[in-house]
């Protein structure tokens, strides 16, 4: 059963709604690294199904923009119900955080629980180019 925005709960309309929102850069010229720590983050096997976890970092040195956390928060939960791989999620993340704030660099990991004995870690890289 497919739930409607009217029959969902306040959460799951804020995720389903959601997306990157920035600020500007309070020290535009400073060249400093954020480092965000998202542990919760959960999607789904597109070819078993079962659910994967994963601890997401993102470190970036802002160039014109921040990201804003909540949003972000809103962001990565929007994942937790798609059929997406390690490898995919991981740099959808960077295509998505890139076009949102436009860093000088940013590099997003995806640190994966081990399922079936197998551990993954996937790590991209995003320079801006000048």
């Amino acid at each position: 059963m497919t739930q409607t925005n009217e029959t969902m709960k306040y959460g799951e309309r804020a995720i389903a709604e959601g997306e990157l929102i920035t600020f500007p850069n309070p020290r535009i010229g400073r060249r400093y690294a954020i480092t965000i720590t998202l542990p919760e983050f959960t999607c789904k096997c597109p070819f078993s199904g079962y659910p994967d976890f994963a601890t997401i970092t993102i470190t970036y040195y802002p160039h014109e923009r921040v990201t804003e956390l909540k949003a972000l928060k809103l962001y990565i939960n929007s994942y937790r119900d798609r059929y997406i791989s390690h490898e995919e999620s991981v740099n959808q993340i960077l295509d998505d955080f890139v076009a949102a704030c436009d860093p000088l660099e940013v590099t997003i990991k995806g640190d994966f629980t081990p399922r079936g004995n197998v551990h993954t870690v996937i790590e991209v890289t995003h320079q801006r180019q000048t």
